[in-house]
């Protein structure tokens, strides 16, 4: 009897703790979406209310071309959660690595976690460098940029042109010539690490 009394007593606070956790889940997801929801309407809050749409009804003259459809991107709503959880200064400039990414075909996630590996996000980067990636950083030289875009543009460009387009791919091929001195590969887990963490 006392037997049963246990089993029975161990189920209820199995079934508890289960029940905690996926309600724990299920709030965390709810505030994950409000925030995304935030940083969305911080996006669309970007055009003007009256011009948004104002293109998308009016008759094309004749030879005019429609060049870009601008489209708010989940991708950049996703970058802005995860770079405003560290108060990055990259805040400002989400959308433009998600197109400097598009543009050199390379996941937008990247940059962001290399610049989280190398710097926390820029909270410790060489004074007026705005090289968050410690590109360019050995011995005594220092590489800066005149701004965070043109950074941006650089390192992926240079990610592109000097890793991706000859084979490295993921973090642990790009960390053999981007880190080649990272212990037992710490440095690919914990740019992985922040990859999935933007997922």
């Amino acid at each position: 009897m006392r037997r049963k009394t246990l089993l029975w007593l161990l189920l209820f606070v199995f079934l508890i703790i289960a029940n905690l956790a996926i309600t724990m889940t299920y709030v965390k997801k709810v505030k994950r979406l409000q925030a995304a929801s935030v940083i969305l309407d911080e996006i669309e809050s970007g055009y003007p209310a009256n011009d948004q749409f104002a293109q998308s009804a009016k008759p094309e003259a004749a030879g005019e071309i429609q060049e870009q459809v601008d489209i708010a991107d989940s991708r950049v709503a996703n970058l802005k959660r995860f770079l405003r959880r560290y108060n990055s200064p990259l805040y400002e400039h989400a959308e433009f690595i998600v197109q400097t990414a598009d543009k050199n075909n390379m996941d937008y996630r990247l940059l962001p976690a290399i610049a989280m590996q190398e710097s926390g996000l820029c909270a410790k980067i060489p004074v007026n460098s705005h090289n968050c990636w410690g590109w360019g950083i050995y011995g005594n030289t220092i590489t800066r940029f005149a701004d965070y875009e043109e950074a941006i543009d650089t390192v992926s460009r240079g990610l592109k042109k000097y890793y991706i387009d000859r084979g490295p791919v993921t973090a642990s091929q790009i960390m053999s010539k981007y880190n080649p001195g990272s212990p037992g590969g710490s440095w690919a887990n914990s740019v992985n690490r922040f990859i999935d963490a933007l997922e």
